[in-house]
């Protein structure tokens, strides 16, 4: 079995945004709402009225597809050959090799304004990874295209991003 690259940088965002979050929430509380009604004062919902069981499987089901959202993070990983960015737990991550990078920078942006916001994003600023804040690290790609990867470390990340492109040549 091969070994796992060396990393040269790491780092790990929360979506920290609240208001997503409880809006996120609304239809598992709902649905609890109902099966406790159902389940522990014994009034029906619906007519007809829905199972107790398909209650109970419903509000498992979203109470868990709840719980991987809010729990999804942007991880971003450069190695030496490639930058490797993503949501993990909810998509696959996206490997860039360094060879297809022309020119990485810091950067500060408005998620909203600039890319519609969080989360992984395409527009006609290209593609963009965010998950708080302000800053990130543009790439220039070699085919033209560009790709913001929302950072805290942003200019850190650009910094070893170029390190990592001038030691692969």
């Amino acid at each position: 079995m091969a070994a796992k690259p060396e990393k040269l940088f790491h780092e790990v965002q929360v979506l920290r945004q609240w208001h997503g979050r409880i809006i996120l929430a609304v239809p598992p509380a709902a649905l609890l709402f109902i099966a406790i009604r159902q389940l522990g004062f014994h009034q029906p919902w619906g007519h007809p009225p829905i199972s107790n069981g398909d209650v109970i499987f419903l509000t498992v089901l979203l109470l868990a597809v709840y719980i991987r959202l809010i729990t999804v993070r942007l991880v971003t990983d450069l190695t030496a050959a490639e930058l490797s960015v993503g949501l993990r737990g909810l998509w696959r991550s996206r490997r860039v090799p360094l060879i297809a990078i022309e020119l990485a920078r810091p950067v500060a942006y408005d998620p909203v304004a600039n890319y519609g916001g969080y989360g992984i994003r395409s527009g006609p600023h290209g593609m963009a990874y965010i998950a708080s804040g302000t800053r990130g690290v543009e790439l220039d790609l070699l085919d033209g295209g560009r790709m913001l990867v929302g950072s805290q470390r942003a200019e850190e990340l650009a910094v070893r991003i170029m390190q990592a492109k001038r030691a692969s040549r």
